[in-house]
């Protein structure tokens, strides 16, 4: 299939290191790494196999540069964890702790792997499921963020709004900016309040308290 051939080049090959908020963070795989960085650059080595979830991606830059910019701190929970990216990106921000979980498999291990290799693995947990494990998942959350498609947002807003401390944030990403107005829509009917919209090639990135 096409797909997996490009995965297999892609595997091959790699990406080119990503800079994220004019340096404040970069992304980049274990063959390419960054050069001439500034010293108090925060580094991220993701080792993907899949594309999706590396930063090469619009959703995934936006919600780091997010991060950045929020300065994450207590616990954060990583709805569709993916290659574990967006929770790497929170504990070496500062977050005391991470949850992630995803209904692939393969995910879930390769964000452990990559949680290992970031040296945050003491704070980070990868469960396999969809947004009903949260049932077992104790406790608030500080961040609550989703990079995941419109329809699977808008019904699992819900479970994630249950699940923020007072004053927590709540990041999405991963649909397009004419198919924010139903996000917005949704969120305000659970009592949640825009603070943010970026958008980046006709993908947005929603923040609300």
């Amino acid at each position: 299939s096409l797909d997996r051939d490009w995965n297999e080049q892609w595997e091959q090959e790699g990406f080119q290191p990503i800079v994220i908020s004019d340096g404040a963070m970069t992304i980049h795989d274990g063959r390419h790494l960054p050069d001439n960085m500034p010293a108090d650059t925060i580094n991220i080595e993701i080792d993907a196999k899949l594309a999706f979830g590396t930063g090469t991606h619009e959703t995934t830059r936006m919600i780091c540069a997010t991060l950045v910019d929020h300065h994450p701190r207590g616990r954060v929970l990583d709805c569709g964890t993916g290659t574990g990216i967006l929770s790497i990106c929170a504990l070496k921000l500062g977050a005391e702790e991470a949850i992630g979980y995803d209904i692939d498999e393969w995910s879930v291990d390769n964000a452990r792997h990559n949680a290992v290799i970031n040296h945050v693995d003491n704070h980070f947990t990868s469960l396999l499921g969809d947004v009903s494990i949260l049932n077992k998942v104790d406790g608030e959350f500080e961040v609550v963020m989703a990079n995941i498609n419109r329809n699977i947002l808008l019904t699992d807003m819900s479970f994630f709004r249950k699940k923020m401390a007072q004053r927590a944030i709540l990041i999405l990403s991963g649909f397009y900016t004419e198919d924010a107005p139903l996000l917005i829509e949704k969120a305000k009917s659970l009592g949640l309040t825009l603070q943010q919209q970026k958008e980046d090639q006709n993908w947005c990135c929603l923040v609300f308290t």
